[in-house]
């Protein structure tokens, strides 16, 4: 197990939460309490996406969790250059079409 600081806060890291999850799809539902993340993967020419995790958070840790992503994207940005989005339209519900495909 590894463990990190940050601001004086020690983070422990078991090693299969290491590994992480990869998803490529994120569905946000939220009450007057809570805001629920839930990352997924979506692969071609499956008809199901299989929720990875889901993350919990209180409406305060979400606007948080929000300005820690704008910040980090702009510093990304700022180093790697401008992250495109080839195709996007308004509000796309997946990363790529959905239409028919073979697995």
């Amino acid at each position: 197990m590894e463990e990190q600081k940050n601001n004086g806060l020690q983070l422990e890291l078991p090693q299969d939460v290491a590994q992480g999850q990869y998803a490529n799809f994120a569905i946000i539902t939220h009450s007057s309490s809570d805001f629920i993340l839930d990352f997924a993967r979506v692969l071609p020419g499956l008809p199901k996406a299989q929720v990875k995790s889901r993350v919990i958070l209180a409406p305060e840790h979400a606007k948080r969790l929000l300005a820690a992503l704008q910040e980090n994207i702009m510093r990304y940005e700022q180093e790697f250059g401008t992250i495109r989005i080839p195709n996007q339209g308004p509000r796309t519900a997946t990363p790529f079409p959905m239409g028919k495909g073979e697995a």
